[in-house]
């Protein structure tokens, strides 16, 4: 019996680990596919964005609803209920490729907006409330098959760099099918990815099913929810950190992903490459994600002799620097980074060294998510619990922010827009320097 629980916990964690794999994959999906809208809408890098910006939108909707399902139906069927939307969510996006590209349904900004363009955001949005589940699952789910304590930390560290290692290839894996982005280029082009992702989805579903998990926080019967005297927005730290939250996640987002648009324009707006700039550019934008594998793994390595805050400060004051060169160096200034061609497979390409420094900018905000939360929490006791739940709300800050840039790139350019970015790294540096001091420690928290 015992071996048999052993076993059984073996394949749930390898299929959590497939999961976390799966969130990054389906999230990093909406940039590249970005690139197939932006240029079917003649460059309006706005609309490209959209589809990224429909998936973190459901955050804000799902954030608490998601950590209130753990306590009602437990993981293993929130984690289920998960997998189906994310099947649901990807069917959609496949359905914008079969039809609607004929159908005008209203005008913005100029542009005859498809029914295939609205179909396609419907998925994108439900797939963001698959993975809004799935994060609010998978990571205490790890911790619990782990047994907790230091085993459970570290299958929660390998799910995160297979997390990250899902987001290096979705790149390079789009960018490898689409090639070179025309007005010709569309989502059935990128169908096999789809189907890739939803068969993973099914298979954990049926793997899922077979598996008992533990249920620690299932409320079982009339429990009645505990009423507290305060809340997280009573504590200053946890308020400017959940705009950290906020901020943080449009900056993870919006770098790579002006990134892959800047590179994928071949016009004079853009990095002007000539050859395969789809393909260039997705694959030089998964290095910023491989960056960011490596700085997580260094900062689990430091973490115990160097404080969340001290790292916080050092990679936003790192990062204003990086992004700020980037802004500042002509585009004329080019270096040789590796890419990816259609034809040639993979290869060195001739970038602007603006793309070196935005890609390096992984190595901080790897460790910013981290940093935040750690200091964001510090000292709720009791409280703990209804922040986590206010943070997965604010992810929606990887669609707001990232579709602000995008705006601010159609009316002045790519590089003009990472001043945004820079504003945004400040208030980082800001709330690592001040704002994360707990100046609430009267109130109660046991």
């Amino acid at each position: 019996m015992i071996q048999e629980k052993k076993n059984g916990n073996i394949v749930a964690i390898i299929t959590m680990f497939f999961i976390f794999a799966m969130i990054s994959f389906v999230t990093n999906l909406a940039a590249p596919f970005g690139t197939i809208w932006k240029n079917q809408y003649e460059g309006a890098n706005t609309l490209g964005m959209m589809g990224n910006m429909m998936n973190f939108l459901a955050y804000l909707f799902m954030g608490i609803p998601a950590g209130n399902m753990l306590v009602k139906i437990g993981y293993k069927k929130t984690a289920l209920i998960a997998m189906a939307v994310g099947v649901l969510g990807l069917f959609t996006q496949y359905l914008s490729s079969l039809f609607g590209a004929n159908l005008d349904v209203f005008t913005l900004g100029g542009f005859a907006i498809k029914l295939n363009f609205i179909i396609y955001l419907l998925g994108a949005f439900i797939c963001g409330f698959c993975v809004c589940m799935l994060n609010t699952v998978v990571n205490p789910m790890l911790n619990l098959l782990g047994g907790g304590g230091n085993k459970g930390n570290q299958l929660i560290q390998t799910g995160g760099a297979l997390n990250s290692l899902s987001g290096t290839l979705t790149p390079l894996f789009v960018g490898a099918l689409i090639g070179t982005v025309t007005a010709q280029t569309a989502m059935t082009d990128v169908a096999p990815l789809l189907f890739i992702a939803m068969g993973v989805f099914a298979s954990a579903f049926i793997i899922i099913s077979f598996i008992a998990i533990p249920e620690p926080h299932l409320r079982k019967g009339n429990v009645e929810k505990e009423k507290f005297a305060h809340s997280p927005w009573h504590f200053r730290h946890t308020l400017l950190g959940v705009v950290g939250i906020f901020i943080y996640v449009g900056i993870e987002i919006g770098i790579p992903g002006t990134l892959n648009f800047y590179l994928a324009d071949s016009s004079e707006k853009g990095a002007g490459l000539l050859v395969d700039g789809a393909a260039i550019g997705g694959a030089i934008s998964a290095i910023y994600w491989l960056l960011m594998l490596v700085g997580r793994s260094a900062s689990s390595a430091i973490s115990g002799k160097i404080s969340s805050r001290t790292q916080l400060i050092v990679v936003s004051a790192t990062a204003i620097c990086f992004v700020l060169i980037a802004i500042i160096t002509p585009k004329e200034v080019t270096l040789s980074m590796p890419g990816y061609s259609v034809d040639k497979g993979f290869q060195m390409a001739q970038v602007p060294v603006s793309a070196l420094f935005l890609v390096l900018c992984g190595l901080c905000t790897s460790v910013m998510w981290g940093g935040i939360f750690n200091l964001a929490v510090e000292g709720l006791g009791k409280y703990t619990a209804q922040a986590s739940g206010i943070f997965m709300m604010m992810v929606v800050g990887g669609g707001v922010l990232p579709l602000v840039q995008q705006f601010i790139s159609d009316a002045v350019g790519y590089m003009a827009s990472y001043w945004l970015i820079i504003v945004l790294l400040a208030y980082l540096l800001f709330y690592g320097l001040v704002g994360c001091k707990n100046v609430n420690k009267d109130i109660p928290v046991e």
